[in-house]
């Protein structure tokens, strides 16, 4: 069966926050959060420009700058126009510029997706409810975007900025999965409660990894800036002195043990098997694994670590779904969901 029109608004959005999650991350990796010191303008223009030339630094918020360095805890007296001169990068601002852009489908489709949910909201109200939380989260984002730029990449900034947009891959999961009268199911010949835990418990280990992962990349973020020219691959030794990296690596054992355990209990109690879901999703374990393995022992690529991060946006949203295609009739209506 088809999806609905509201399912497809849903997916919509839920896709291109995938690619947004990609996109911020290739503007990580590459240094280039501060290509644009100023939001939503860059360096004061509505395109960014070719080379500083352009830029008409008198007319830059200075003062602004300033107030936000010295909220954030760094010296205001820093930023000065010199400063800002000697930091544009014309590939900066470009990988900045399309990261914003790339945030324009996500509040369309997700604005888009929380209209098409009033025709949800006497007999799914919690479809309603989770599509209002996705608007919701957007806007929030938004404003912690700004935050990003202002805090001039302070870490914790980042991180958080991160962590909202895994909560919204689960809301509009939500909304894409139940936003129907006849959701995916899946269908068990037995062990349900077994099948349940071992998937639930599968949700919160990913979600747990992302979020010790976001942690990592702050590490990286910092090791960028300290060691300038340097190679990448000198950087294992370093990283290896870091308990948060060395936990984020064994846990990853965790995740694939879960995942083993779940794929088997599906494949045994579900109907005809483990079915296309649980495929991927143990798929992309295996190959974060794999990427895992490249970046501690070969080599820190930048592609790696993107691939990483977007893979890892795409298996939260698919072992949440897996969850919810586990979930009762019967709970569904009781619970008016």
């Amino acid at each position: 069966m088809g999806m609905t029109r509201f399912q497809k608004l849903a997916t919509a959005a839920l896709v291109s926050l995938m690619v947004l999650i990609c996109v911020g991350a290739v503007v990580r990796v590459t240094g280039a959060g501060l290509g644009c010191p100023d939001w939503p303008r860059c360096w004061g223009k509505l395109v960014p420009p070719a080379s500083a030339d352009e830029i008409d630094f008198g007319k830059l918020p200075m003062e602004k700058f300033r107030r936000a360095a010295e909220k954030h805890g760094i010296d205001p007296a820093t930023v000065t126009v010199e400063s800002l001169h000697a930091e544009f990068n014309v590939t900066h601002a470009w990988t900045e510029y399309l990261n914003r852009l790339s945030a324009t489908p996500v509040s369309i489709f997700t604005i888009a997706t929380f209209v098409a949910a009033f025709s949800q909201r006497r007999k799914r109200p919690v479809v309603f409810w989770m599509a209002f939380a996705s608007l919701m989260l957007v806007i929030v984002n938004a404003l912690v975007g700004a935050m990003v730029v202002s805090s001039r990449l302070k870490p914790v900034i980042i991180t958080t900025h991160l962590a909202l947009a895994m909560v919204m891959l689960a809301t509009l999961t939500y909304c894409a999965w139940r936003g129907t009268d006849t959701p995916w199911r899946i269908r068990l010949k037995g062990g349900a409660g077994l099948v349940k835990w071992s998937v639930a418990i599968l949700v919160l280990l990913v979600a747990a990894e992302g979020m010790i992962g976001s942690q990592i990349r702050e590490i990286t973020d910092e090791m960028a800036k300290a060691h300038v020219g340097q190679a990448r691959d000198l950087w294992i030794d370093e990283l290896e002195q870091a308990w948060v990296y060395l936990f984020h690596r064994s846990f990853s054992w965790a995740v694939l043990a879960a995942s083993i355990w779940a794929y088997w209990m599906s494949d045994r109690f579900r109907e005809g098997g483990a079915g296309r879901v649980e495929k991927a999703s143990m798929g992309i374990v295996l190959t974060q694994m794999i990427l895992g393995l490249v970046m501690s022992q070969v080599h820190i690529y930048q592609w790696v670590q993107v691939v990483h991060v977007g893979l890892a946006a795409v298996l939260l949203s698919l072992v949440i779904l897996w969850w919810l295609g586990l979930m009762d009739k019967g709970r569904d209506k009781t619970a008016g969901v």
